[in-house]
């Protein structure tokens, strides 16, 4: 793959910088590991986003969280969580509430089904990570996670 990658970097116009090569194989790689994952959730009738917002609400708790307070945590940003959440809605995954005290406030907060739904996917997912990505070993990973921490909190993310 990494061989792919040279060969297909070489074919296009000269790359500038390291930064620029860097991010290139970002952005390659990130492409390489969501499709399989888009393809395991495809199974399950769920989008990647749908998946995320599930994820985010189960570990809310009970107690829920605003729309708001969702795209916060969302790992891609999506412009409308309000429709996205409407979606899950209608398909009986989340369920959602106003406040009492201020009626601007809706809270969501995962249901039943929606549980049901992606408890099967944990070991699923987990496999598929592991899959991808075990090959490279223990410290090398720690050593990506760390330096992907420090290229994010570069840029404020």
């Amino acid at each position: 793959m990494a061989g792919r990658i040279q060969k297909e970097l070489k074919q296009s116009k000269p790359i500038d910088s390291l930064e620029e090569e860097i991010f290139l194989n970002l952005a390659r790689t990130y492409e390489a590991l969501s499709a399989e994952i888009a393809e395991l959730l495809r199974q399950h009738d769920l989008r990647s986003t749908q998946y995320n917002v599930l994820r985010i609400l189960r570990g809310a708790g009970e107690s829920g969280l605003t729309a708001g307070e969702i795209a916060e945590r969302m790992i891609t940003r999506d412009p409308d969580v309000t429709r996205l959440i409407d979606r899950l809605e209608k398909r009986g995954l989340v369920e959602r509430w106003r406040c009492t005290h201020d009626r601007r406030v809706v809270w969501t907060r995962i249901s039943p089904e929606g549980l049901e739904m992606i408890a099967p996917l944990d070991d699923s997912m987990r496999e598929l990570h592991v899959r991808q990505l075990a090959h490279l070993g223990a410290e090398r990973l720690a050593t990506l996670r760390d330096l992907l921490e420090e290229a994010r909190a570069g840029i404020g993310g």
